[in-house]
């Protein structure tokens, strides 16, 4: 079948294109919404900038494949395979391709966000400044892919062989990497603040300038790894192996170290009166950030993921109060899941504290607005995961007669960077 046949069909209304021969078929730009072509062969196919939205792609072969830009959302791709395609700035979002094949895939600045890859072959990938927050890489074989610059928010690895894996630059804040192999791997300069890296081995792993800022190392085995440079403020590093490692410039500033001592700097700098040589009016000088939890027994203690009150100065960021509005539609998602919404309106939350160069970390006060105050178990369930106990923001939670566009839940909050 021909392309002009194909597209003729479809304009008619047909859907059905299962077990169809379409190698190297040129159908670039082409809207193709929804087309089943289940078993289908388009190895070597032109799909550049094709719109295959909610498309079905089980078993299809697209090896070898050009789908440059590609409309991929929610596809249903199970065993689908990709393997040596080009599927850099294609949109994969909320896509299902469990046990696809991707090896040796070019995925650069790809969206892969919130999509199902269980047990998928990613070995030898090329995924650099991929989106890949939320997304389910259960079981999956990473083998040798590159993941430089890629954001993983939240996704789920568990059981994902990372051997060799290229994550330099990569966004892992808050990942559960806990009892991992990660022996040799590069993490040069990736943000771990705050991941679980407990008992996980990163012997002769490259950590230098990575930020690991209160994350856990419990039992972790660093011998001879690098982390030259690396901003270890606050983490737990207590029984951990440390043999031939290399700290230079390292910052352990309240850390807990391997025998369960705090770190202190042993010399204290001297106070020196010094104003930088700048352009700026002093008045757009930036000031660092400082951060101190307040806690008293003359108060009600906290009973959820918030502290008391926070005493912080710096640069003052207020964020607007942010509904599960998703961008990629432009319209309210999961109108009936407050869950649902929740993660949403922490997502939209995120990119704007990103965007402004701030984290979770900075985020001293939260206001949450919610349409029905018995949904408050299931929200603080959501925000529960952004925020370290010890360490939260204040909070205040209120139920409202309506909020924008008839949502669920609504969150804003204030950051000091």
């Amino acid at each position: 079948m021909d392309a002009e046949e194909l597209l003729e069909k479809y304009a008619k209304g047909e859907r059905s294109f299962n077990n169809a021969q379409l190698s190297g078929i040129d159908l670039k730009d082409a809207d193709l919404s929804g087309i089943d072509l289940r078993g289908a062969n388009l190895t070597g196919s032109d799909l550049n900038e094709t719109t295959l939205n909610k498309a079905s792609l089980y078993g299809a072969d697209f090896s070898r494949a050009s789908l440059l830009g590609t409309n991929l959302i929610g596809v249903a791709g199970n065993s689908v395979n990709f393997s040596f395609a080009d599927l850099s700035g294609a949109d994969l979002s909320m896509a299902d391709l469990n046990g696809a094949n991707l090896s040796n895939t070019k995925l650069d600045n790809a969206n892969l966000s919130d999509a199902k890859l269980s047990s998928v072959s990613l070995t030898k990938a090329s995924l650099k400044n991929a989106n890949l927050n939320r997304a389910n890489l259960s079981n999956s074989n990473l083998t040798r892919a590159n993941l430089t610059g890629a954001e993983l928010i939240q996704v789920n690895l568990a059981g994902a062989n990372l051997q060799g894996v290229n994550f330099q630059r990569a966004k892992l804040r808050g990942v559960n990497l806990s009892a991992f192999n990660l022996s040799g791997v590069n993490l040069a300069e990736a943000d771990l603040g705050a991941a679980n890296l407990t008992g996980t081995n990163l012997k002769k792993a490259c950590l230098e300038g990575t930020n690991l800022e209160r994350a856990s190392l419990q039992k972790a085995n660093l011998m001879m790894a690098g982390l030259e440079g690396a901003n270890c403020l606050k983490a737990d590093l207590t029984d951990s192996q440390t043999y031939g490692w290399n700290i230079k410039n390292a910052d352990f500033t309240d850390a807990i170290m391997p025998d369960g001592e705090i770190y202190e700097s042993e010399i204290s700098q001297p106070e020196i009166d010094y104003k930088p040589q700048t352009s700026q009016p002093e008045s757009q000088i930036g000031t660092s950030m400082t951060r101190k939890i307040i806690r008293t027994d003359k108060a009600p203690a906290p009973v959820g993921p918030y502290n008391q009150a926070i005493a912080a100065s710096g640069t003052m960021l207020f964020v607007a109060g942010q509904i599960a509005i998703d961008i990629r539609l432009n319209d309210i998602v999961y109108t009936d899941d407050v869950t649902k919404q929740t993660e949403q309106v922490m997502a939209n939350l995120e990119a704007i504290l990103t965007e402004a160069g701030a984290t979770w970390l900075d985020v001293v006060k939260t206001t949450v607005f919610l349409k029905d105050m018995n949904d408050f178990a299931a929200v603080n369930a959501v925000y529960g995961k952004y925020f370290d106990a010890e360490t939260a923001p204040a909070r205040a939670c209120v139920e409202v007669s309506r909020l924008p566009k008839d949502v669920l839940v609504e969150i804003d909050c204030i950051a000091v960077i």
